[in-house]
């Protein structure tokens, strides 16, 4: 037989709806609101884990913070490389693919990486599976070793299937484009070696605004 609890919580009595009591429906208020700054929780530190953040960092990050927090909390403890990881996996992939053709906008590049950087942003503008593909495409030729090739990418990482030989469709990992983000970007603050940190800081620094996007990890992961 059900507890009284139970069947208050229900609006259960015997066959008979009743309204629950101030303190249960106090009580599931809390639940609800545990329940989820725990999947917020688990998603952070899950990022965390996916991009391999360094220990120090994964020490910094406390199960209450935001993305936009844990990520400034990493700025603030100069662990301007960790952030940069959980800023693109925090991301929505769109947001992140954009974000990397804003900081190529910044910066004196060549053809090859700003062709690279055409094709990601053609992705952003329409992201339909012809354009994803190009992307890859251009990323496999040029072997992910420039800025151009790890920003085309991010976008051709989005979706897709990594093995189209073999009969059952294999997906991205839902992190590989925020790796291939972080490895354009990186390479785009080693573009002036003795500011790289700094450089690296501020690309950070410059999309945390994006966190508070619907679809970032606060809200969902995609």
């Amino acid at each position: 037989m059900l507890s009284p609890v139970h069947d208050a919580r229900k609006g259960i009595a015997y066959g008979k709806p009743v309204q629950p009591s101030h303190a249960a429906a106090r009580e599931a208020r809390i639940v609800g609101h545990a329940a989820r700054g725990m999947a917020g929780m688990i998603a952070i530190l899950d990022a965390a884990r996916e991009m391999r953040l360094s220990a120090p960092a994964q020490a910094t990050l406390q199960p209450t913070m935001a993305a936009r927090s844990a990520v400034q909390a990493l700025l603030d403890a100069n662990l301007a490389g960790d952030a940069l990881g959980l800023l693109a996996r925090l991301l929505p992939h769109r947001y992140a693919v954009a974000w990397v053709c804003q900081c190529g906008r910044r910066e004196v590049l060549g053809e090859h990486d700003r062709t690279g950087l055409a094709l990601a942003q053609a992705w952003v503008r329409d992201p339909g599976e012809a354009q994803r593909a190009a992307a890859l495409a251009f990323a496999k030729t040029h072997r992910y070793r420039t800025i151009g090739a790890w920003a085309a990418a991010a976008a051709g990482w989005s979706g897709g299937n990594l093995n189209p030989h073999y009969e059952e469709p294999t997906p991205p990992p839902e992190h590989l484009t925020a790796i291939a983000a972080t490895s354009a970007v990186t390479y785009m603050a080693a573009l002036a070696a003795a500011e790289f940190h700094g450089r690296r800081a501020s690309f950070v620094r410059g999309a945390l605004n994006l966190l508070s996007v619907q679809g970032s990890l606060d809200g969902g992961r995609q």
